[in-house]
C-alpha cells in the first residue's frame, strides 16, 4: 500500500474515476452486463448506497489504470473510498449544499465533447454506445451532478490546505529510498495552431444544397426520408433526422434559436452552426423542452486554406524567431486554440500538469521533438485535431528531462502536489471521524474487517 508514494491519494482518485475514464464506464455498459445476481447493496450511508458492482467495476478499473497487483487490501482501501463518496453526498444532502444546474449542464455538455472528440465524432459515438446524445447525457447527468457536489463538498474540507516548502521535504524524507518512483522522459510543449477554414465557395454549395432540398420538402417530399438520404448526421439520419428532445442551451445557439421559432410542423430556413448547415423541422415543443429534426450537411476542407495556414504559421514562427514577439504572445494573438491559447500554448498532459510522458505524446508530433533542442520551434506541422478539423500547428519545446529516479531538485512540484494531496488527504480524514456518526451507516458484514473501514466502526 505504500510503495508508490508519489501519487494522489485514493479518495480524491476514486471521487474521480469517472472523470478520468468515462469512455471506460460507457465500455462497461455497452459490453455484458454485470450479473445481478450476484450483484447487491454492501454499503448504506443514509440514502446513498454502494453495490456489490460498484466495488468491483472501481477495482478493476483502478488495477487497469495504474498496474497495481490485485488484492484484498486495496480492494478494502477502494471501498473505503466509495464509502467516503457516500458519506460526502449524505452530508451534502443534510447540509443542503448544492450545484447549479447550469453547472451541471455546462460539465455535462464538456465530457460528452470529450467523449465525441476520443472517438471521432458525435455520429461515431451515437453509432459506437447505439445511443443518442439524449439519451448518454441523460445517462450521465446524476453520475456528474454526484461529482460536482463532492467536489464542492471536498473543497470546503480541504480547499484552504497549504504545504510548505519545510512539510515538502519531510513528505519526501519519508519515503524509503528503495520506494521512490521512476520517472519517464517528460516534456513541456506549447503550441500555436491554425484551423483550415472552408472556402465561401465550399460553404455556399453547402447551403445550396440545403436550398434545394428544402424546396423539395415544401413541394411535399418528406422531411424524414430526405434526412435518411441525404443528412450528415449519420446517427439522427436513421431516425428521420429526429434527435429527441433537449432543454434550452443544450444544443448550439444557432440551432435552438432557429428551432425555438418554428411552430410544430414548421420548417427552418437554412442554419449555419460550427457543425456545418442545417435545415430544421420542429416536432413538439412541451415548456422548456422540443423536440426536432434535421438535415445537416458539412462543408469540405479545402486544400488550399491548409496551404494558406501553412505560410501564415510560418510568418508567425519566424516572428518569433527573430524576437519581434513572444511565443506567449504570438499564441494569445494568433492561436485557434482556446484550451491553449491564453495560457501561452502550454499543453496539458491527461494528468493536467504541463508535463507530459514521452509515451503520452501526440504521435503526429512526436517524432518531431525528438529531434529538437530546449527552446526549438518546429515548422508548420499539419495534423487532424480530435474532433475531426484539419489544422496546423508550431510547437515549441519548453523541457525535456532524462530518465531518473525522483529528487526533490527536478521534481519539486510533482513531490509538493503529492505532498498536498497527503495533507488534503488527512484532513479529509480527520473530517470523516467528525462526522461519521451524523449518518446513519451499515456496512455488509463481509466488509466489515476491512482494516481500511477502521475509522468507521
Amino acid at each position: 500500500m505504500h510503495n508508490q508514494p508519489i501519487q494522489p491519494n485514493r479518495f480524491i482518485y476514486v471521487a474521480a474515476a469517472i472523470i478520468l475514464s468515462i469512455v471506460s464506464a460507457f465500455q462497461a455498459q455497452a459490453q455484458a452486463p454485470v450479473n445481478r445476481l450476484v450483484d447487491g447493496i454492501i454499503a448504506k450511508v443514509d440514502n446513498q448506497i454502494v453495490l456489490r458492482s460498484d466495488l468491483e467495476f472501481s477495482y478493476l478499473q483502478y488495477l487497469a489504470q495504474t498496474k497495481q497487483q490485485p488484492s484484498e487490501d486495496l480492494k478494502c482501501e477502494i471501498f473505503k473510498s466509495l464509502v467516503q463518496d457516500k458519506l460526502l453526498l449524505a452530508r451534502a444532502e443534510i447540509d443542503s449544499v448544492t450545484v447549479e444546474d447550469d453547472r451541471i449542464t455546462g460539465e455535462l455538455n464538456r465530457r460528452v465533447d470529450y467523449l465525441s472528440a476520443q472517438v471521432g465524432g458525435v455520429e461515431r459515438l451515437e453509432q459506437y454506445y447505439n445511443k443518442s446524445i439524449r439519451q448518454l447525457k441523460e445517462e450521465l447527468r446524476k453520475t456528474i451532478k454526484d461529482q460536482l457536489v463532492m467536489q464542492k463538498m471536498q473543497e470546503q474540507i480541504s480547499g484552504k490546505v497549504r504545504v510548505t516548502p519545510k512539510e515538502v521535504a519531510a513528505y519526501f524524507s519519508r519515503i524509503p529510498q528503495d520506494s521512490l518512483p521512476y520517472f519517464s522522459s517528460e516534456v513541456e510543449l506549447a503550441q500555436i495552431v491554425n484551423y483550415a477554414e472552408v472556402s465561401k465557395q465550399q460553404k455556399q454549395e453547402a447551403r445550396q444544397q440545403l436550398e434545394d432540398i428544402r424546396k423539395r420538402i415544401l413541394a411535399g417530399e418528406d422531411f424524414a426520408t430526405l434526412a435518411k438520404q441525404y443528412s450528415q448526421d449519420v446517427a439522427s439520419a436513421a431516425a428521420g433526422g429526429e434527435l429527441g428532445f433537449f432543454k434550452r442551451k443544450e444544443l448550439v445557439p444557432e440551432y435552438e434559436a432557429a428551432a425555438m421559432r418554428l411552430e410544430p410542423g414548421g420548417i427552418s430556413n437554412v442554419v449555419e452552426s460550427q457543425f456545418g448547415f442545417h435545415l430544421i423541422q420542429l416536432i413538439e415543443r412541451k415548456g422548456q423542452e422540443y423536440n426536432s429534426r434535421h438535415i445537416l450537411i458539412k462543408p469540405a476542407t479545402a486544400t488550399v486554406n491548409i496551404q494558406e495556414a501553412i505560410a501564415e504559421l510560418d510568418s508567425v514562427r519566424n516572428l518569433i524567431v527573430n524576437d519581434s514577439i513572444s511565443f506567449a504572445k504570438a499564441a494569445k494573438d494568433f492561436s485557434d486554440d482556446f484550451n491553449t491559447k491564453d495560457n501561452g500554448g502550454s499543453i496539458s498532459s491527461r494528468a493536467g500538469t504541463t508535463y507530459i510522458p514521452m509515451d503520452q505524446v501526440d504521435p503526429s508530433i512526436f517524432f518531431v521533438i525528438d529531434t529538437m533542442e530546449v527552446g526549438e520551434i518546429s515548422k508548420p506541422i499539419q495534423y487532424r485535431t480530435e474532433d475531426g478539423r484539419e489544422a496546423v500547428r508550431i510547437v515549441k519545446l519548453i523541457s525535456k528531462s532524462t530518465p531518473h529516479q525522483a529528487n526533490l531538485k527536478d521534481d519539486y512540484p510533482k513531490i509538493a502536489a503529492a505532498a498536498l494531496n497527503d495533507k488534503k488527504s488527512r484532513a479529509v480524514d480527520e473530517w470523516f471521524r467528525k462526522n461519521i456518526d451524523t449518518v446513519y451507516i451499515e456496512i455488509d458484514p463481509e466488509y466489515q474487517d476491512c482494516k481500511a473501514l477502521q475509522l468507521t466502526q
